[in-house]
């Protein structure tokens, strides 16, 4: 069993788009999956409930008792925003993976840097017991402040996994319950080609 925590203390980071399609990918994979959803609005938990039943099962789950999850391969962690202190602590220490998702935006950046800070501290990544990546969402390559998310993903001293593209695609999945990987590959090409990456890190990190 291995868990993915998604990350990051602000709202609105895009935690949920990030931790939804992760586990649709491992889904369509064949995968045993939990989708955890710690958030208090639940959307991650809200997308589940849309998703139609021809498609490939994800478990729902909305805290991290080990009696629910422990028939799970994959257990992705939507988590709340603020998330620190004993908390962050206690979801670390259940995390194999931490991929932190930041928007190309001041205070996106301004809150992530502080988080980065926070994360280096926790005893289990320092011992490598939990490992962390960065993703970028929502990402327009020709805008200044994706140059700007750049440089300061690249001097964050983490892996960066992925810049992924802000597509209408990823709305239109959510609304059906959907992700990415649920639909035909000539339809999301350039979007796969972005996840690579990130997938790659997962299987192979550690």
């Amino acid at each position: 069993m291995r868990t993915v925590l998604i990350a990051n203390p602000k709202g609105g980071s895009g935690k949920t788009t990030l931790a939804t399609n992760l586990a649709g990918y491992f889904a369509t994979r064949g995968r045993r999956v939990v989708l955890c959803d710690l958030d208090r609005q639940q959307s991650s938990l809200e997308w589940l409930g849309r998703r139609p039943h021809k498609l490939p099962l994800i478990r729902p789950q909305d805290s991290l008792k080990e009696r629910l999850v422990r028939n799970a391969e994959w257990i992705v962690i939507d988590s709340p925003a603020g998330l620190r202190g004993d908390r962050l602590t206690d979801i670390i220490k259940a995390a194999d993976f931490i991929i932190v998702p930041t928007q190309p935006s001041a205070f996106d950046i301004g809150a992530t840097r502080e988080f980065l800070d926070l994360l280096r501290e926790e005893k289990a990544i320092r011992k490598q017991r939990a490992f962390v990546a960065m993703a970028g969402i929502r990402v327009d390559a020709r805008t200044r402040s994706a140059a700007s998310l750049q440089t300061f993903m690249e001097s964050s001293g983490f892996p960066v996994l992925t810049y992924l593209r802000d597509a209408q695609i990823y709305r239109l999945a959510a609304e059906q319950g959907a992700s990415l990987f649920d639909i035909r590959p000539s339809q999301v090409g350039r979007d796969l080609q972005q996840w690579a990456p990130l997938l790659h890190w997962l299987v192979n990190a550690g």
